[in-house]
């Protein structure tokens, strides 16, 4: 593991702000994009020399990568290995341009990552989710177990019967796994007779869901798969973006921080650093990378750092689970609402096969939420009223809640040129963020407005 890790913060701060001014100098020479804006703000390089001086930088927003992405990239056309697209606030997606060296890069960002969650040489992992359709994290999964010298068994996401298959001919001691889906392949082993907890797995390494509350505690969600299951969970936070993954230690007290690879910061509503122990949107600086770096770009994702050293020895910040997307916060009934809150009491329900969060402006201007569930099967009582009382229960409010046949939910969550699931909608006409395009918004809209498919249940 980097010895930076285990340094006092004051040994890490001098060293990220070495990284730092060859970071700032190499935009200067070689980004358009940062060389316009340093022009056009008078900024003069040379003169940031510590990690509070970046807040005489502008931030970067998600739409600049979008509506300016050729003038991000740092190196000739030739140089580039591998092209991967991340969602865009416009509609289209923004695309990524990554060399050999940040593909290196990469590979060593996971490596270190795995090693912090107790993964070593000869291990064998099961990657459940995707590696193609442009997506970076398959590819950055398999180059990280590649450069660990463990082995990685590619089956994609989805088909639990195929999951079980391999998982009893080659013998994976980890999964790399969204934790929702671990839910669904013990349900199947359940239903088909396979003894999960008999099994070669011991360890997932979890991405894409919060499986922790901001005290660390077990959520709902993680809660149930260690009832069920009992194996060890680490939770990852990452994005295409940072080119850079936070991993939980077996302590499980937030994200583990690579300082040599990434700058955080967390900025208020204002775009004021918070008070030390406060909730901020997180905003990072690339270190390294060579295609695409990023100085001060916004994430959009809220979250807190934790700097008291982690009894694992590493005395690098962590990074508390993911309170939510800053664009995303709802304000429903007097309380202020993320989707994970919501997602987390869904997702813990057993008879629920699939939702969608959708929130609008109701006739007052104020946010309304609706909740469109599908069913496994029929609980044998009223599934929308059972569903409010759990939200109330957890959150303190409940949404409403209609049930809908769930292969209709289906096509909701993964329209066609969607990589992830989608599981939350925002109509409101204040909204300036979009997790999906246009063209999906509209199928999508359609199918939620569609009378066509007679509901389920009611809407109580």
């Amino acid at each position: 593991m980097p010895e930076i890790e285990y340094q006092p913060l004051e040994v890490i701060r001098h060293f990220q702000e070495k990284k730092l001014a060859g970071a700032l100098e190499y935009l200067s020479r070689f980004s358009p994009f940062y060389r316009r804006m340093f022009a056009e703000n008078r900024i003069d390089v040379a003169k940031i020399r510590t990690i509070a001086d970046l807040q005489q930088i502008p931030f970067t927003e998600k739409s600049a990568l979008q509506s300016h992405n050729d003038e991000f990239l740092c190196v000739a056309r030739h140089k580039i290995i591998d092209y991967i697209t991340t969602s865009g606030t416009l509609g289209d997606p923004a695309t990524f341009a990554m060399t050999d060296a940040d593909l290196d890069r990469l590979a060593y960002n996971e490596k270190i990552s795995f090693e912090c969650a107790g993964a070593e040489p000869g291990d064998i992992f099961q990657l459940m989710t995707t590696i193609d359709k442009r997506f970076m994290a398959g590819l950055a999964y398999f180059l990280g177990v590649r450069k660990l010298g463990a082995g990685i068994i590619r089956v994609g996401n989805g088909i639990p019967e195929l999951q079980w298959d391999t998982i009893r001919r080659i013998k994976p001691n980890t999964i790399i796994v969204v934790p929702s889906f671990i839910l669904k392949i013990i349900r199947y082993a359940e239903e088909h007779g396979i003894d999960h907890r008999a099994s070669s797995v011991k360890k997932a390494i979890c991405i894409g869901e919060n499986l922790r509350e901001q005290d660390f505690s077990l959520n709902l969600l993680g809660k149930s798969i260690r009832e069920k299951w009992g194996i060890e969970l680490y939770s990852t936070y990452a994005s295409t973006e940072m080119a850079t993954t936070f991993t939980e230690c077996a302590f499980g007290c937030g994200g583990h921080h690579h300082p040599e690879l990434i700058i955080c910061e967390l900025a208020d509503e204002n775009g004021r650093p918070v008070a030390e122990g406060e909730t901020g949107e997180l905003v990072v600086t690339t270190l390294g990378v060579e295609g695409m770096p990023l100085l001060r770009f916004r994430t959009g994702d809220l979250a807190r750092f934790h700097r008291e050293p982690c009894r694992c020895g590493r005395t690098s910040m962590r990074i508390s689970p993911i309170v939510g997307r800053k664009d995303h916060m709802v304000k429903y009934k007097g309380t202020s609402l993320y989707p994970p809150a919501v997602f987390d009491v869904l997702d813990n329900t057993s008879y629920v096969e699939n939702y969608v969060m959708v929130v609008s402006d109701n006739e007052c201007g104020n946010d309304h939420v609706l909740v469109l569930a599908g069913l496994r099967e029929p609980p044998g009582y009223d599934a929308v009223k059972d569903l409010k009382d759990r939200f109330r229960a957890r959150i303190r409010v409940a949404p409403d809640v209609e049930i809908r046949p769930a292969e209709e939910i289906r096509k909701i969550n993964f329209p066609d040129t969607s990589r992830k699931p989608v599981k939350f909608i925002d109509r409101r006409k204040a909204a300036n963020h979009h997790s999906i395009t246009n063209n999906q918004q509209s199928t999508i809209n359609w199918k939620i407005n569609s009378k066509t498919s007679a509901p389920t249940g009611n809407r109580k």
